[in-house]
């Protein structure tokens, strides 16, 4: 009886007299074992009609013997044996397969359609960047990582696929490839136009290409010779090295300049021996004499007399604005 039409399935077996009644699950539906960059992951999605509180396990298996780890008791729909499976071959052929379980329950196992890694694995998209000089664009290309080594240890002879084209006319493109180089030059362009670049690898013993990459662009400038800004980048740190030697080398004098350690002349701290200092220095502080004046308003002028110490009278005319007038007290 298949596995999509069975929900419970009793089988009666008579041992001693006795029934035993053995449950059976619908088993999982859609099982796909695919390699994206030498990964080697399983998908399935959940039997028809049952609930969402199952558990899965996995195995996987080459022609000559069963993987040595697979996920057991997971929730998800997807294993990824690579990610823990260290012994995985890139050129391998492998099967994989998987139940549904609950509780003491458990379905049939669902096996996958076989999957050799090298010619089967879809390669991912090269990542690019491009770099004007000029009338020349530069184009530098990185292969995709993979799980399992890298991509030039098992494709040495992948060619990139360039296809190119100038801004608004997609129409109008132009191809080339390359072996191996991971620098590509395109050479002759209009001035002052953009340029998009888009590259795809093509690996020999692989079923397809790769993913295409994403499409870079980049514009075309005048027509400077390429070795001028390795130019001023040479005298840019030539001048910063110069400095920073000069620094080290005058530092001690630098710091002479800026921080003297002469000190004041001991003549200078001395005491004075004149006698004018000491006379000076010795005699009483004066006695400060003074007057003191009153401000009154008045619109006219007033004459104001005091006498001085030693009785010498003496006169003031003092100006009195509208706003004030003064009153003048003898002391």
């Amino acid at each position: 009886m298949s596995s999509l039409t069975l929900n419970v399935a009793m089988v009666f077996l008579t041992l001693a007299g006795a029934t035993v009644v053995v449950a059976v699950l619908s088993a999982p539906r859609n099982v796909q074992l695919s390699s994206m960059n030498m990964n080697l992951v399983l998908r399935w999605d959940s039997p028809e009609g049952e609930s969402s509180d199952l558990i899965f396990t996995t195995e996987c298996t080459t022609s000559v013997r069963t993987c040595p780890v697979g996920c057991v008791n997971i929730s998800t729909h997807e294993c990824d044996f690579s990610s823990f499976n260290t012994s995985l071959s890139v050129y391998g052929r492998y099967r994989a397969r998987v139940r549904a379980q609950r509780g003491a329950e458990s379905s049939s196992w669902v096996e996958s359609d076989p999957i050799t890694l090298d010619s089967e694995t879809i390669i991912g998209a090269p990542n690019v960047w491009l770099f004007s000089h000029g009338a020349t664009i530069e184009i530098a290309i990185k292969d995709p990582e993979f799980a399992m080594s890298d991509f030039r240890s098992i494709y040495s002879t992948a060619t990139y696929n360039i296809t190119f084209w100038k801004d608004g006319q997609n129409k109008k493109t132009k191809s080339i490839s390359c072996d191996r180089r991971n620098r590509v030059f395109l050479n002759d362009l209009e001035r002052w136009s953009n340029y998009c670049v888009q590259v795809q690898i093509t690996a020999e013993g692989n079923t397809k290409p790769s993913k295409p990459s994403s499409t870079v662009c980049e514009r075309t400038t005048s027509a400077d010779a390429p070795w001028v800004p390795a130019v001023v980048t040479f005298l840019i740190m030539t001048a910063a090295v110069t400095l920073v030697v000069f620094a080290v080398a005058y530092r001690r004098r630098a710091s002479y300049f800026l921080c003297p350690e002469d000190q004041v002349p001991q003549y200078l701290l001395a005491t004075p021996c004149s006698p004018l200092y000491w006379a000076m220095h010795n005699s009483d502080q004066p006695e400060e004499i003074y007057n003191s004046v009153s401000v009154i308003a008045e619109d006219k002028s007033v004459e104001s007399r005091w006498e001085e110490p030693g009785g010498i009278a003496d006169h003031h005319m003092l100006k009195i604005f509208p706003e004030t007038l003064c009153k003048c007290h003898q002391v």
